[in-house]
């Protein structure tokens, strides 16, 4: 929660957050490099957790702007021990299984356990279906989809040896919700991954893990800076004319990565100990029309 005016600030001057005890957990962030992984790695631990971040740490074929760094991953791991905690920073592509098993064994053999998974990574670039090629649908949907189903489940073995619980949270979107035109693989890999989590909230309660995805609205992170410095504003313009404002309380303003943050750490917390299989929208009335 944050201070600012009207119904969704505090009272004047009070900038708490919300008191989450994550003291000796250990959270696993992918994506972490920046935007949104970045802030999730932090507010982690902010409340008292270590962290591995991971980021594929360079471009990709396919996605026709800038991805995450290595050093912007080393940033991250840095704003991650100012806060007083552990971290560990590992470049990893989510699409490729042996370098998911090797960074979930690598952060199991650093701080013996895993406690919280965080499926943060992500693109997206644009295309119309009827215009997009084979391979970028396939980076797209191996990102988005595959990605999140490996992490989940090599991190998911984890939970279900130590039979301890856990948390997976996963990012999805409006466009897990609703279509998103010039974005059919995006918007397909996004309401796979309500599949998925659904599925895996199944079948993982008796080893008494949550698993739940967020579903952000147009977000303003340097990801979508570099997507619109690729494709210019007019894209957000066009679809919001279509789908009417992405954000009710100020209609063309994004919303920010803590926003989605506060409810990746609710949904990480006891508070939501009852919550799971559920695909939770953060998303400023987009998909209340």
């Amino acid at each position: 929660m944050y201070h600012g005016t009207g119904c969704r600030g505090l009272v004047p001057g009070d900038n708490s957050m919300p008191e989450y005890d994550f003291g000796g957990k250990v959270a696993f962030v992918t994506g972490a490099a920046r935007g949104q992984g970045e802030s999730h790695a932090q507010y982690y631990a902010k409340h008292g957790a270590d962290v591995v971040v991971t980021d594929v740490g360079q471009n990709i074929d396919h996605v026709p702007y800038d991805m995450g760094t290595s050093e912007g991953l080393e940033e991250t791991a840095r704003l991650v021990e100012e806060e007083g905690q552990d971290a560990l920073a590992i470049q990893m592509d989510v699409r490729d299984e042996d370098q998911v098993e090797a960074a979930v064994d690598d952060a199991l053999s650093e701080f013996g356990k895993i406690d919280f998974l965080a499926n943060n990574a992500g693109h997206w670039p644009a295309s119309d279906m009827t215009e997009m090629d084979e391979a970028q649908w396939d980076a797209v949907i191996d990102t988005l989809l595959k990605g999140v189903w490996l992490c989940s489940k090599h991190v998911g073995q984890h939970f279900i040896e130590r039979n301890d619980g856990g948390k997976i949270v996963s990012t999805s979107s409006t466009a897990g919700l609703v279509g998103a035109p010039g974005a059919g693989h995006y918007t397909a890999g996004k309401h796979g991954v309500i599949g998925l989590t659904k599925t895996l909230a199944l079948e993982l309660a008796e080893y008494d893990v949550n698993v739940n995805a967020v579903c952000p609205t147009a977000l303003d992170s340097p990801g979508m800076q570099k997507y619109l410095e690729a494709y210019g504003p007019e894209m957000l313009e066009e679809m919001g004319e279509l789908t009417g404002p992405m954000n009710v309380f100020e209609p063309g303003e994004m919303i920010e990565p803590k926003d989605i943050s506060e409810a990746y750490m609710w949904l990480s917390s006891d508070a939501a100990r009852y919550v799971t299989g559920i695909a939770l929208p953060v998303d400023a009335a987009a998909t209340a029309k």
